[in-house]
């Protein structure tokens, strides 16, 4: 079959590589009708995740239809037709049995690797690194789906694949970061970053009942987006400072809850963006926390920060004393996807939201080098892809 395979930083290709097949009594194979490029991903492409091979398959953002399932799997059969979460679960864990399900504890074979950087092993994810499992991700045309009796959803029909396909990721991780907020009636929240996962969490905030909405970001493609589909007022932090234009915005107190969407690879020019990148460059600092840094200063005391944004290792310079004094809480972590899957099927259906906004660009997966490329430059007011094998 042929798949988008990493070689190195910023380097992908489309490969032939062997075909899927059923590995476990639990396992799926998946022939994939649409896949998507992450900004996760993006930090695979930039060379920043450690345990990457040459010939991993990318991907964790797909859905098809089942070929094959294994003998253990009896609520899913060949020809149903299934959205995949990037999180992969057992559905029996500690963890899953709380609804934590990107904490589950008997998904990542490789936990021992990540203990080591981090203490606790996440959940494995499909198509991320060998240190989160090493399993073959979706940008393909065929996947194998471990646990498929919990992780294969089921779409009803008369919904179209561009309806449905970021309920594997970008979707809920966007409503979980609104939901991590605790928006109260009334409450002003701030979003740093209009890419895929902002936007879906500026919907989300107003879904959830926020007032106002902020967004944050410097490409004028994505800060329309955010006014037109969204329904947010917007900052282009290259005009002026957020934190200032924040204060002027809410009478001085700030935003009521702060969600960084943005994650290890902010961009800033000033004299903090070039420190990072400086450190990131040799290896003394793992990301650039420049969004990270601001939600911290602009949240008003008491409020609520949600960080969606992936964070890989270490960070630098962070103002943990504002943070403390302010009294501010915290709320982060991969998307508990599963959790969120029917609520938000709900949701497309009572035509509450159409998640198919996003799409800017729909290539075949022989582009997807292409794809990264746009993606990562933001080219061609590239605003999301979607590939199609």
């Amino acid at each position: 079959m042929k798949a988008v395979c990493w070689h190195g930083a910023n380097d992908v290709r489309v490969d032939t590589v062997p075909d899927p097949k059923i590995l476990n009594p639990r396992d799926a194979i998946v022939k994939i009708t649409s896949t998507a490029i992450c900004g996760s991903d993006l930090h695979l492409y930039d060379g920043f995740i450690p345990t990457m091979e040459k010939g991993d398959i990318l991907g964790h953002e797909f859905m098809g239809e089942v070929v094959e399932v294994g003998s253990g799997v009896k609520n899913i059969k060949a020809g149903d037709r299934v959205v995949v979460p990037f999180t992969i679960s057992c559905g029996n864990c500690f963890f899953c049995n709380r609804d934590l399900w990107s904490l589950c504890d008997n998904s990542n074979p490789n936990a021992w690797i990540a203990e080591k950087l981090m203490g606790h092993s996440p959940a494995g994810l499909f198509g991320y690194s060998h240190m989160l499992g090493g399993y073959a991700g979706g940008q393909a045309e065929y996947a194998r789906v471990p646990f498929a009796d919990v992780g294969l959803f089921k779409i009803p029909a008369g919904l179209t694949d561009d309806q449905v396909l970021f309920l594997t990721d970008i979707f809920p991780t966007g409503y979980m970061a609104a939901e991590n907020c605790r928006i109260q009636p009334g409450d002003i929240v701030a979003v740093w970053g209009c890419g895929p996962v902002g936007q879906f969490a500026i919907k989300s905030a107003f879904i959830l009942g926020a007032e106002r909405v902020i967004a944050i970001d410097r490409i004028p493609e994505r800060l329309r987006l955010a006014e037109s589909y969204g329904g947010a007022e917007t900052i282009n932090y290259e005009d002026a400072d957020p934190g200032e234009v924040l204060k002027e915005m809410t009478g001085g107190r700030g935003p009521d809850a702060v969600i960084d969407a943005v994650g290890m690879e902010a961009h800033s020019m000033d004299a903090m963006g070039v420190y990072d990148k400086v450190k990131q460059a040799v290896r003394l600092e793992t990301d650039r926390p420049t969004a990270l840094r601001q939600v911290l200063v602009a949240c008003r005391k008491g409020g609520n920060v949600s960080i969606p944004g992936v964070y890989g290792g270490f960070l630098d310079k962070i103002p943990m004393g504002a943070a403390f004094n302010k009294g501010l809480t915290f709320r982060m972590g991969q998307t508990h996807v599963h959790k969120y899957l029917q609520p938000l099927l709900e949701l497309i259906q009572e035509g509450k939201i159409d998640p198919s906004f996003i799409i800017t660009h729909k290539l075949p997966l022989e582009k997807a080098p292409y794809a990264y490329e746009i993606f990562k430059h933001k080219k061609d007011n590239c605003i999301k892809v979607v590939l199609k094998p």
